[in-house]
């Protein structure tokens, strides 16, 4: 049976979008958590890394009850913009970006605080604001971090599943991405078909772990 290539096409072009716009979230929200001194700064931590810990059905089942157009968010969206999250691309990215966002976070602010204290200072010394700091001094010295959140982002995104099917559903085209499309194939008892999608994913996931822990081991050689 031949393979349909949409969902696979689907997936790379959402695991894309969300780790480019993860990517501008996390790196000025990366630094702030790595240098601020905000005393609940805990809490804001153990949100983000809420989806670490939780069932992707749990974040699915209430970001479906935040975006559902008689709810909160999602019916002022489709009020004021007409735009409806469930069901729907748009949805799935911003569910992945919620759901993705803890490892894309967590290794840049790891970056961040193991480099030395004192280049701060001599960058503040040199009447460096913090933010020029955070771009000019410490991120170029992290790069290793700054690559794992965005292979770790991207490939974390591929491989979602419960979350994709409790917001998008399976809407050809829109919403049925790599793993849906596997697990349909299994329902329907096209095992083939099935392992044709899953070694492609399995194969494409480890491609990008192989290339970042490569490049990582140059980089700090």
């Amino acid at each position: 049976m031949p393979i349909d290539w949409e969902p696979i096409w689907l997936t790379l072009r959402l695991a894309s979008i969300t780790t480019l716009l993860l990517l501008i979230i996390g790196l000025p929200l990366a630094g702030w958590l790595a240098l601020s001194r905000f005393r609940l700064k805990p809490v804001v931590e153990a949100i983000i890394s809420l989806p670490l810990v939780l069932p992707p059905s749990v974040v699915g089942f209430y970001l479906l009850l935040a975006f559902s157009p008689t709810g909160g968010l999602g019916g002022w969206l489709l009020r004021t913009v007409n735009v409806q999250l469930v069901f729907s691309f748009e949805g799935l990215v911003v569910a992945s970006l919620l759901y993705s966002l803890p490892f894309m976070i967590h290794p840049i602010q790891a970056g961040l605080e193991n480099l030395p204290a004192s280049w701060r200072e001599a960058s503040y010394t040199l009447g460096q604001s913090p933010t020029r700091t955070l771009w000019r001094v410490l991120l170029p010295n992290c790069k290793p971090a700054l690559l794992t959140g965005i292979v770790l982002s991207f490939a974390h995104t591929i491989g979602e599943f419960g979350l994709v099917m409790m917001i998008g559903g399976n809407l050809p085209g829109q919403t049925r991405v790599a793993s849906i499309a596997i697990y349909d194939e299994v329902e329907l008892l096209h095992f083939e078909t099935a392992h044709t999608y899953a070694a492609l994913l399995l194969g494409l996931s480890f491609a990008i772990l192989l290339l970042v822990y490569g490049i990582n081991k140059r980089v700090t050689v």
